[in-house]
């Protein structure tokens, strides 16, 4: 592929995808994690089709977008990630489409390769307890058990984390309100220890000086970035001794496997999680029955085949 911006290379095909992109930010009001992904795939997507000579989307036919995906899978893209770069085409191609650029979306009968089901990792109950058990006077330290005692307690996205603000939670009626995927707003219960590690930090978070009404802030006063609490996350993790590597999406596992374990409400996880789909919280249905499979292994006597 060439190192040359591809907006640079074939106008003709950028443009279009600028003005798609700028519809998914305006009107779609896609997350900037999300918005990026957009971005980069369609970006290498245009260097693929100038490869094989498409400089306009109207001459892209089902060959030229087979032809897109097999030189994407030689390039070593894994079936996840080739099945993410096709979504974006074929919802781009869409949007074409609605405007009147294309007659038919030439991606739609391309099949998309089958992914392995990923299963999210969680830690058990008393990894989670050892994790939380920071107990330090350090105001960083503070800011840090609150926030991982939120996401674990709330099941919150890393998003969701960073982006909450000190009036969307009501520590008196123990809830708190944040925005999701899509815009959407959603009101959580917080347990107690949530709410005792908020006020903790909120009896010192001024000391830095904050420079807006950002519940979680930096050493300098300013909202804390994902990056920074991903690194805060794994630093806690090596410091408790914890086996694994931990993230804040862990945690968000973590809550909602042990919330269908006690609970077995499907439903009430969807909620709490935020899912639009119920089909996407029913992964965790499948880690509760790799567990009780484990046990039963482990503990029925007719379970062990090839013994006497």
């Amino acid at each position: 592929m060439t190192d040359r911006p591809a907006e640079l290379s074939c106008p003709s095909l950028q443009n279009p995808v600028n003005d798609f992109l700028r519809y998914l930010r305006v009107e779609r009001q896609l997350s900037p994690y999300t918005l990026k992904s957009y971005q980069r795939q369609l970006a290498v997507l245009i260097e693929l089709a100038v490869e094989i000579h498409i400089i306009e989307w109207p001459k892209l036919d089902a060959a030229g977008v087979r032809t897109l995906a097999a030189r994407s899978k030689r390039s070593g893209l894994q079936s996840a990630s080739l099945a993410l770069r096709l979504s974006a085409l074929r919802s781009f191609l869409d949007w074409l489409v609605g405007q009147g650029k294309i007659s038919a979306n030439p991606a739609k009968g391309i099949s998309t390769p089958r992914k392995g089901r990923h299963l999210p990792k969680n830690m058990d109950v008393d990894e989670v307890s050892h994790l939380l058990d920071i107990d330090m006077n350090d105001p960083l330290a503070i800011r840090d058990r609150a926030m991982l005692e939120l996401m674990y307690g709330a099941g919150l996205r890393l998003s969701e984390l960073v982006g909450l603000d000190c009036r969307q939670v009501n520590l008196d009626a123990g809830e708190i309100r944040v925005i999701g995927k899509g815009s959407k707003e959603r009101k959580l219960p917080i347990g107690k220890m949530a709410i005792e590690w908020i006020n903790h930090w909120l009896s010192v978070r001024d000391f830095y000086a904050p420079d807006d009404d950002a519940m979680f802030i930096s050493k300098h006063g300013n909202r804390i970035s994902a990056r920074n609490v991903e690194k805060r996350f794994a630093q806690w993790g090596v410091k408790q001794g914890i086996s694994s590597h931990v993230h804040p999406h862990k945690l968000r596992h973590s809550f909602a496997t042990h919330m269908l374990e006690s609970s077995g409400d499907l439903r009430a996880v969807q909620e709490l999680l935020g899912h639009a789909n119920l089909s996407t919280t029913q992964i965790y249905t499948h880690l509760d029955f790799q567990h009780l499979t484990t046990v039963y292994d482990a503990a029925h006597p007719r379970a062990k085949r090839g013994k006497a």
